[in-house]
C-alpha cells in the first residue's frame, strides 16, 4: 500500500493536507501557472493517475478502470495576483488560493485518486486562465475533450452548499475620440461622453438592476479613463438566465452620439435544478456527514458557464471554502473542512458510477430555487 493511502484506499488525511499546502506555496497568477501543472502532473502520476500538461497548459490527469460513465473533475490552477503568506495557524490554511480555487481543485484529485472502485474513467483537470475574462483553459477544454457524462465544477461553495448556477457575463468596452477644443466649448467632450454612455446602460437596465439578487442584471463600470479628446470605458454586465444580450448591445448603440462599442466577451447564464444527479450525488455526500445541505446560485461567473454553452450533461459546482474569501488578503480555509469536502465528494463519485453514460437531463422543467446566494 502506498504511504499516501489509507488501508481503505482512500487518501491519508496528512497527505491532502501537506498536498493543498505544496500547491499553496507555488504562485500561480494568471498567465503563469506552469509551475503549479507541472507539479500536478507529477502529484497525480503519483496517485496512479495519466497525467499531461495538454496544448494550453492545463494539468490532465485520468484514471480508467472500466467501460462505465465519464466524470470529470474540473478546478482552475491560477489565482488572482498578491501573495498571501503560506502558513499553518489552528487548524486553518492560509494562502492565496486556498479557497479560489486549489482547495477544491486538491480535494478532487484526492477523492479522485482513492475512488478505487469506480468502473469508468473520471478525469481530473487543472485549467488555467479561469481568473481573466477569455478562460482559455476551460474553452480548449470543451473544443479538444470528449462531452462527459457528468461534470463537477471545483469552487468554493462551502462543504455543506452545492451550487446550482451562475450569471452570465457581458464585457463591453466603449471607446470615443474628439476634437481637441476649449473646455468651455458647448460640443461633448470625450470624457462626457463615456460618463453618458455607463448612464445609458443603467438606464436600460432599469431601476432594478443590482448585483444582489439573481433573475436581475447588474453593472459594473470596470475602468473609466478620459480627458476632453479621448475616453475609454470598460463596462461588465452580470446576466440572468434568459436575458437578451443582443438587444441590450443593439439598445446601448442607438443611444451613444460617437464612438464604438465593443463586445470584448459574452457568456451565457447557466443553471441547474436540484434533481440534478451530480446535485443530488453531492446532496447524498453531504448529508452522510449529518449536514443540512443548502442549495445556492452566484451572481459571479465561473468555467461552469463555459462548459455549460455547448455540454447539456448533469453538472454542478462544489468545493470546500469559504467564498466570501475569493481574493482576500487574509485567504484561509479550515483544514477540516477541506476533508470533508474530500469525503463529500469521494461519496458523490461512488454515486455517480451508476450514471447512465448517454443521459437524458433536461433541466428546463425544475422548480425554481428559493435559497440563494449572491457570490
Amino acid at each position: 500500500m502506498n504511504w499516501a493511502f489509507t488501508s481503505s484506499g482512500n487518501v491519508t488525511e496528512t497527505y491532502a493536507a501537506g498536498l493543498l499546502r505544496a500547491m499553496l506555496e507555488i504562485p500561480s497568477p494568471s498567465y503563469q501557472e506552469r509551475a503549479l501543472g507541472d507539479y500536478l502532473v507529477r502529484t497525480m502520476t503519483d496517485l496512479g493517475f495519466r497525467a499531461h500538461i495538454d496544448g494550453v497548459g492545463n494539468a490532465v490527469g485520468v484514471i480508467g478502470r472500466g467501460d462505465g460513465p465519464t466524470l470529470m473533475l474540473l478546478g482552475h490552477m491560477d489565482t488572482v495576483a498578491g501573495g498571501v503568506p503560506v502558513r499553518s495557524e489552528d487548524g486553518v490554511l492560509y494562502g492565496r488560493g486556498a479557497v479560489d480555487a486549489k482547495g477544491p481543485l486538491a480535494a478532487m484529485i484526492c477523492a479522485a485518486a482513492g475512488a478505487a472502485d469506480f468502473p469508468g474513467r473520471i478525469v481530473v483537470i487543472g485549467v488555467v486562465e479561469e481568473e481573466t475574462p477569455r478562460s482559455r483553459g476551460a474553452m480548449a477544454v470543451r473544443a479538444t475533450h470528449d462531452r462527459p457524462d457528468a461534470l463537477i465544477i471545483g469552487e468554493p461553495s462551502g462543504w455543506s452548499s452545492v451550487v446550482l448556477g451562475y450569471k452570465g457575463k457581458l464585457d463591453l468596452r466603449y471607446t470615443v475620440r474628439c476634437p481637441a477644443t476649449h473646455p468651455s466649448n458647448p460640443e461633448p467632450k470625450a470624457s462626457e461622453l463615456a460618463v453618458v454612455c455607463w448612464e445609458a446602460l443603467l438606464d436600460l437596465l432599469g431601476p432594478d438592476a443590482g448585483h444582489d439578487v439573481f433573475d436581475r442584471p447588474g453593472a459594473t463600470l470596470c475602468r473609466l479613463n478620459g480627458d476632453l479628446t479621448s475616453a475609454t470605458a470598460d463596462l461588465s454586465i452580470r446576466v440572468p438566465p434568459g436575458f437578451d444580450v443582443e438587444a441590450l448591445v443593439r439598445g446601448l448603440r442607438e443611444r451613444l452620439p460617437a464612438g464604438s462599442l465593443e463586445v470584448r466577451n459574452s457568456v451565457a447564464a447557466c443553471r441547474v435544478g436540484r434533481a440534478d444527479p451530480v446535485v443530488r450525488a453531492l446532496v447524498s455526500g453531504i448529508r452522510q456527514l449529518h449536514a443540512q445541505p443548502r442549495l445556492k446560485v452566484k451572481t459571479a461567473t465561473s468555467d461552469m458557464n463555459t462548459l455549460a454553452e455547448v455540454w447539456d450533461i448533469p453538472m454542478a459546482t462544489y468545493g470546500p471554502g469559504d467564498s466570501s474569501l475569493d481574493h482576500a488578503d487574509d485567504e484561509h480555509i479550515v483544514l477540516s473542512e477541506y476533508l470533508r469536502g474530500i469525503d463529500v465528494l469521494t461519496s458523490a463519485i461512488s454515486e455517480l458510477a451508476h450514471l447512465p453514460t448517454r443521459p437524458d437531463h433536461d433541466p428546463a422543467g425544475e422548480a425554481p430555487l428559493r435559497i440563494r446566494s449572491l457570490r
